[in-house]
């Protein structure tokens, strides 16, 4: 309806090909870039979404934006208003120097960019613009801005490098470390804009209109992940560690909350979030939020944990029910084994002992296993033991793994027939006359008529001829 999808203003049920950035030649048209620069084709390296607004950074380090832009208006008293914009267009206030990064809240933007024209590894300045009724563009106000402004607490000459930023609705969080190589490594999380529900992490419920520390975070945890959801902000450091705060209440989405009025969030200021199984999560990679929930990416990237809000299965752990705590998102897909395991999780106590759950069930599938074998081999012994006293009442002898037909040996078929001639033709005579003392004394016990006139063929047809010489 405004345009953030890029097309023409309509929704999309499906995903929609960009032709904007299929070619340079919309870049072309526009640019006064060099004729090399101008031949290399786009290619999008980030992208971010806001409430009602989208943003890319292609390989020039160009931001395109489009959705509800920020535009010179007229018609609006304090010249300033959101503009829809069906197809990406660039944000040339930034031309000469490459976009790094970029966040978006509800209406306002937050960008990294190099100081000159390429980035080379040097430290970034933070620019804001749009809307800022509550301050989240950190530039001690609450006017709204149409172009890009310098944050002046991350300018050029600030001690500080930011090398994170994240948007909440109408918040903004940054991380940054010491410029000066010879500090001692120092990071730290900043937040300004809407306090209203501790999402700053300040302890208290006011806003901020410049970028201020959330001091309650330890000083000697290094931040490599910082995201913000509509009311609360999450942070994660290298060695796993886990923070959360803002309004919680109701939405599950910080552990031991506690209520101090009306408007209060669970959490003004951070709350250790730890995992059912272990306190740390092990090489997180990076932590995001939705509206009501947290998604963290760790085990380096082998393995998700989510918690807060469930509905509509946004948490990926096979409910739709809310967990306070982070829980294994059921991905990459599962064996069956594993999938019972998350599956039938109820409760907090299940989740606790999944480890004694795997090791018990690897023991119960062993134990199975070992008496299903204990079953075959009783059934072998029986068929070894009746093929011997068979063996032996037919010739004497008991019976070894020599008297094996060679055409058992070498094959998986038996020819019983050709067998049976073969070993009559070179049997002897004390061999020939044991094989007619067993049919006859088979014969002796067998009580069916038609199986007797059997019987009797075959010692007529094998043994007689052998036996009546002398």
């Amino acid at each position: 309806m405004d345009g953030q999808l890029g097309m023409n203003g309509e929704n999309a049920v499906v995903p929609h090909l960009m032709e904007q950035f299929l070619s340079p030649s919309s870049f072309d048209s526009v640019t006064n870039e060099s004729e090399t620069k101008r031949k290399v084709p786009l290619k999008v390296c980030s992208v971010k979404a806001g409430g009602m607004m989208s943003l890319a950074i292609d390989n020039l380090g160009m931001l395109w934006m489009w959705g509800n832009c920020p535009q010179q208006s007229g018609s609006c008293e304090s010249g300033f208003s959101l503009v829809s914009s069906f197809t990406p267009i660039p944000v040339w206030d930034f031309h000469g120097h490459a976009v790094v990064k970029v966040a978006c809240g509800n209406e306002h933007v937050v960008a990294l960019v190099s100081v000159g024209e390429t980035h080379k590894g040097e430290h970034l300045v933070c620019y804001t613009w749009g809307k800022n009724d509550h301050g989240q563009l950190g530039l001690g106000d609450k006017e709204n801005r149409i172009h890009p402004e310098i944050v002046e607490t991350f300018n050029q000459d600030s001690p500080w490098a930011v090398y994170e930023v994240a948007c909440g609705a109408f918040h903004t969080a940054l991380l940054t470390r010491k410029k000066r190589p010879n500090d001692k490594l120092e990071n730290t999380c900043w937040t300004f804009g809407l306090g209203e529900n501790g999402q700053l992490g300040h302890g208290t419920t006011q806003s901020a209109l410049k970028p201020e520390r959330v001091n309650e975070l330890p000083q000697d945890a290094y931040l490599i992940s910082v995201d913000c959801g509509l009311f609360h902000t999450s942070v994660v450091s290298s060695a796993g560690d886990l923070w959360s705060w803002g309004m919680v209440k109701g939405l599950g989405l910080c552990p031991d909350a506690t209520f101090t009025g009306t408007d209060a969030g669970d959490a003004m200021s951070p709350l250790r979030i730890r995992g059912l199984q272990e306190p740390r999560f092990h090489d997180p990679i990076q932590i995001v939020c939705g509206a009501a929930h947290t998604v963290l990416v760790a085990s380096d990237g082998y393995k998700l944990w989510s918690w807060g809000r469930g509905r509509s299965g946004v948490l990926g752990t096979g409910k739709t029910i809310d967990f306070v705590a982070p829980t294994v998102v059921l991905w990459p897909p599962l064996t069956d084994d594993f999938k019972d395991r998350e599956l039938n999780k109820d409760t907090e106590d299940n989740l606790e002992n999944k480890g004694s759950e795997e090791a018990a069930g690897t023991e119960k599938r062993l134990s199975l296993a070992m008496e299903e074998m204990k079953l075959l081999q009783s059934k072998l012994s029986i068929m070894e033991k009746y093929a011997g006293i068979l063996h032996s009442s037919i010739f004497g002898k008991p019976f070894t793994e020599e008297d094996i037909p060679n055409s058992l040996r070498n094959s998986d078929t038996f020819d019983i027939a050709k067998e049976w001639e073969d070993m009559l033709e070179s049997a002897d005579r004390s061999k020939l006359i044991r094989l007619e003392l067993f049919y006859r004394n088979m014969l002796a016990g067998v009580k069916d008529k038609q199986m007797k006139r059997r019987i009797q063929e075959i010692i007529k047809e094998f043994i007689p001829s052998s036996t009546t010489e002398n």
